[in-house]
């Protein structure tokens, strides 16, 4: 048998099917095969950033009330403290 070496372009045509088939698959298998795909991923976007934004604001309150706790307490100390 006589094999001939395969052509650039032909590796490269093959490799870029495999790529796509690959790509299709995975895309089906996480049901983002259809035209709904896009508003699906903008959806999960939308989500995520949502999320991001709670969870800075929630952590930025957490800081906030810690700081105000501190401060009264501060405060409490100095009133009860500081007339004698």
């Amino acid at each position: 048998m006589d094999f001939q070496p395969m052509s650039e372009e032909k590796m490269e045509e093959m490799l870029d099917r495999a790529a796509r088939r690959g790509a299709r698959q995975a895309l089906a298998e996480l049901g983002l095969h259809d035209s709904q795909a896009v508003v699906d991923i903008n959806e999960m976007r939308s989500l995520l950033t949502a999320w991001r934004e709670t969870r800075r604001a929630v952590w930025a309150t957490v800081v906030k009330a810690i700081t105000v706790g501190i401060l009264g307490f501060i405060g409490a100390a100095v009133w009860m403290y500081g007339g004698k």
